[in-house]
């Protein structure tokens, strides 16, 4: 949620209400977030000094506009950077997307490779159990409840595949050219 606000911040400073539109607006297609977790993401950042209040408007409410700092800029930079971890890998792939035209050129084709690789590592998981289970006989009572299991999977490998092809794709259209 840090380096989703981090992004949303780079992109432009903004209010802890602007931040809950960008989220319903754009981000909130691929990542869900409360205003709740926003202001204690935003906290979190505030403390570590990521992120600074760039101005309070004047007035009764006194709204706050924040800003990313060099050391919040790092801290996007890294995890950019890093590897996509954790079980909602599609989340993390996807946020990394979403903001890959902030980072330099000739830092974006990596961010892709590090997406590719984790989807090649989850799909020959998939893959090996697939087959693990195709050596298994299954009781009758369980055939039922079996055969959708099996669809789960087929469904998560047919899943897996578009999206190594998609990236593939992407990859090729982002890649700096010659002259």
């Amino acid at each position: 949620m840090a380096n989703v606000i981090l992004g949303l911040l780079l992109l432009a400073p903004q209010s802890f209400y602007d931040l809950i539109k960008g989220f319903e607006a754009g981000v909130g297609l691929f990542y869900s977030a409360s205003s709740g977790s926003i202001k204690r993401a935003l906290d979190g950042l505030l403390a570590r000094g990521a992120i600074e209040v760039a101005s309070v408007e004047a007035g009764g409410r006194g709204r706050k506009v924040y800003r990313a700092t060099d050391t919040g800029r790092a801290e996007f930079q890294a995890w950019m950077g890093s590897e996509p971890t954790g079980s909602d890998f599609e989340t993390a792939a996807l946020s990394r997307l979403y903001f890959l035209g902030l980072l330099d050129a000739d830092d974006r084709v990596p961010v892709l490779r590090g997406i590719t690789a984790r989807i090649e590592s989850d799909l020959a998981e998939l893959t090996a159990l697939d087959a693990r289970l195709d050596t298994q006989a299954v009781p009758p009572e369980h055939r039922d409840t079996a055969f959708h299991q099996r669809a789960t999977l087929a469904f998560g490998i047919a899943s897996n595949r578009f999206a190594l092809a998609w990236f593939g794709e992407h990859i090729e259209r982002s890649e700096p050219t010659d002259g």
